[in-house]
């Protein structure tokens, strides 16, 4: 109930949270809880708030059997790595933990739960898998999606990934949360076969816009990035400007033959923040930094709870 109350009631910008410090709230508790943590610990995770729990001595013999969690540490904080929990033996002792939580409160790298650029998003990349592409090409492709990818905390509490390759047709390669870390969304990304067709850019916008965002969650941004090597069959103009009005964040990767009015129609802008382009294929490598660079400067930019 208090972790409850402090999620609603503390981190709030009426209340005075400010958007670019880390949320951190300290649960001291005497023994153990006689309600369930883990739902509220949940929310509170998801909200940004990274949980400290100082648990002053535990409960003797007598009083085990009346533990509704036993492990409620564990299933409270943010990681189970020993990191957001401190035991300490008696109420005298108590003392000894200032400067141990101190340094942790303030090892702002290790406060995971923090809302950042790297775990604050659901990310959807729109692939071309048209003839023009090539098998090898299109590893290419998949390597620098995966080298993005790499970049984020993959988590469903943290950011999530999902893809779409597009020729004339959409296909869904996997949804948001479909895998939830870091080694099986890369697997994922690399047995993503080549489609080969046309390109129908604007309807594979529509269709991550239908089969991915509309499943976004109310607390993430939304990102896509589009990456293509050729002029679209179709009209850009229009999916684009639907889905910017929906609160994405749209990237427009151009290779080769792409056409720049279209990836300008395609990007939010200010279009040099948000689209680029390249020669050849093995040049998309140079663009996975300033990608992550623009995420992260935005995001922090940005007012958030």
């Amino acid at each position: 109930k208090a972790l409850s109350y402090i999620n609603k009631q503390y981190f709030s910008d009426a209340n005075g949270n400010r958007g670019g410090a880390p949320n951190v709230a300290v649960v001291l508790v005497d023994g153990w809880p006689t309600d369930k943590v883990e739902e509220a610990s949940r929310l509170a995770r998801e909200s940004g708030i990274n949980i400290f729990f100082v648990t002053i001595e535990g409960p003797d013999e007598n009083e085990k059997q009346n533990l509704v969690e036993a492990n409620f540490v564990d299933k409270a904080v943010c990681r189970t790595n020993g990191f957001f929990s401190l035991p300490v033996n008696s109420w005298f002792a108590l003392r000894k933990a200032v400067q141990p939580l101190v340094k942790r409160v303030c090892d702002t790298d290790r406060l995971v739960c923090s809302k950042t650029c790297l775990n604050a998003n659901d990310i959807a990349f729109v692939i071309d898998g048209s003839s023009s592409v090539g098998t090898g090409n299109f590893r290419t492709v998949l390597q620098f999606v995966a080298n993005v990818t790499r970049e984020f905390e993959i988590s469903d509490t943290d950011t999530r990934v999902g893809a779409v390759q597009y020729t004339y047709e959409q296909r869904l390669e996997f949804a948001f949360g479909q895998y939830n870390n870091k080694a099986e969304l890369l697997n994922a990304i690399k047995r993503i076969n080549y489609w080969s067709g046309g390109t129908s850019t604007g309807a594979a916008i529509t269709f991550a816009a239908e089969q991915l965002f509309s499943k976004s969650k109310p607390n993430k941004r939304k990102i896509m990035i589009v990456i293509t090597d050729g002029r679209s069959y179709d009209d850009v103009r229009a999916p684009a400007l639907a889905v910017h009005r929906q609160g994405v964040i749209a990237y427009s990767i151009g290779i080769a033959w792409a056409a720049q009015d279209e990836l300008e129609y395609i990007a939010t802008d200010p279009d040099k923040e948000h689209s680029f382009f390249v020669d050849e294929f093995d040049n998309l490598y140079k663009y996975v930094p300033k990608i992550i660079h623009n995420i992260c400067q935005e995001f922090n930019s940005q007012p958030r709870n």
